[in-house]
């Protein structure tokens, strides 16, 4: 497994844990609905980012999934992250973070689908 594979399932690991404090808070200490759509974002995307690596680490040439990977787990943490800083401080991470983090989760599932396509282009030659 690259290094970079590494990485990914490393900031997907603190990814999902963000995700589960931020449903806990939501559950326990603040009841705003913000906070339950970014814990929701933040652990799919790291679930998925989990699972698009460990198919990628099967394959000769996964950087494609790497990509999506990355542009997932960036951008889950930019939009739930400008949620939870939003719901605790009033503010914003910077303009337009979160929909600059959705941005991203779009392009990530589409270079998801992309190389996927590739792929089966790549297998229907072989025959």
């Amino acid at each position: 497994m690259s290094r970079w594979s590494v990485l990914i399932l490393f900031f997907a690991g603190l990814a999902g844990a963000a995700g589960l404090i931020t449903a806990a808070a939501a559950a326990h200490v603040n009841a705003d609905p913000l906070l339950n759509t970014a814990a929701t974002i933040l652990q799919i995307h790291a679930a998925a980012a989990i699972g698009i690596i460990a198919y990628a680490g099967q394959q000769r040439e996964g950087t494609g999934f790497q990509i999506a990977a990355s542009l997932l787990i960036l951008g889950a943490s930019l939009f739930g992250g400008d949620l939870i800083f939003h719901v605790w401080s009033g503010n914003r991470l910077f303009p337009m973070a979160a929909p600059t983090g959705g941005s991203l989760m779009i392009i990530g599932w589409l270079i998801v689908a992309i190389t996927a396509f590739i792929r089966l282009v790549r297998l229907g030659k072989r025959g």
